[in-house]
């Protein structure tokens, strides 16, 4: 990357958890339009589990990873060791302000300093013009924005759309521990998404949040964490005054947690 940068060649930098799927690919494709050369990172990052059992099952597919980068037309890949991001005695806490603790900082304590420590590494690496992230996972694009700002790194972030299934459900590496019924039961929450979106202008906003949570209490097999209609810049309950709007929604499917949101104002 050295070598493009001297030679004035602009980076676009997609940071993975690997178990690649369309989303990622999507991401690599955005970034391949802004730039002149493509870099992905696959890392399953330890610091940003709580669960070690979740750290432990979450997939693995580096083969298949690698096909798919070279056919989307990734120029780099850097898939590390943990010894060679960690040295055993890596401290870090970052002061992210209390985003760090609404939603699914809420549910996963210390996921964030993880996340900032790994990206912060990561774009000290690859020194990359521009990353780009999900908006599945939305708060973790606002947690980055913020460490962005604190050490005025030159990287432009850059939020993605979110990429679905035909039937709905937000694309996701997790979604391959889903059993067929498993499948049916977790499409509540993009329908009930979809839903708060259609009704959003009809009812208020905590009408929407009370309806919304009864239509996934109902489902079989579905543990709600949280559904939020917040303000997108503070992850705080929206208001009138809310200039962005965003729904959010976590839950247990089956043993399979998953994330998606909508954004119903911008």
């Amino acid at each position: 990357m050295l070598q493009s940068r001297n030679a004035g060649k602009t980076i676009g930098f997609v940071p993975t958890m690997g178990a690649l799927h369309q989303g990622h690919l999507s991401l690599i494709s955005l970034a391949r339009q802004q730039n002149d050369e493509i870099a992905c990172s696959i890392f399953v990052n330890p610091t940003q589990f709580n669960d070690p059992k979740d750290l432990e099952k979450y997939p693995r597919t580096i083969e298949s990873d690698i096909k798919l980068l070279e056919q989307a037309g990734c120029d780099v890949l850097f898939n590390p060791s943990v010894n060679e991001i960690y040295d055993g005695d890596d401290q870090w806490h970052l002061d992210i302000g209390e985003t760090e603790f609404l939603l699914e900082g809420k549910f996963r304590p210390g996921h964030y300093q993880g996340v900032t420590q790994v990206v912060y590494k990561l774009f000290n690496i690859v020194k990359p013009d521009e990353a780009f992230f999900g908006q599945k996972d939305y708060q973790q694009f606002l947690v980055i924005s913020k460490m962005v700002d604190h050490f005025k790194m030159p990287v432009k972030l850059v939020m993605c759309p979110i990429l679905r299934e035909p039937d709905g459900l937000a694309m996701s590496s997790r979604n391959i521990h889903l059993s067929a019924t498993d499948r049916l039961h977790a499409l509540v929450l993009s329908k009930t998404l979809n839903w708060v979106m259609e009704n959003f202008r009809i009812h208020e906003i905590s009408r929407l949040k009370e309806k919304a949570e009864q239509m996934i209490g109902r489902e079989d097999d579905v543990e709600l964490d949280y559904f939020e209609i917040a303000d997108g810049d503070t992850l705080h309950p929206a208001t009138e005054n809310s200039k962005k709007i965003v729904a959010l929604v976590a839950a247990k499917v089956g043993k399979t947690r998953l994330i998606d949101n909508v954004l119903l104002k911008v």
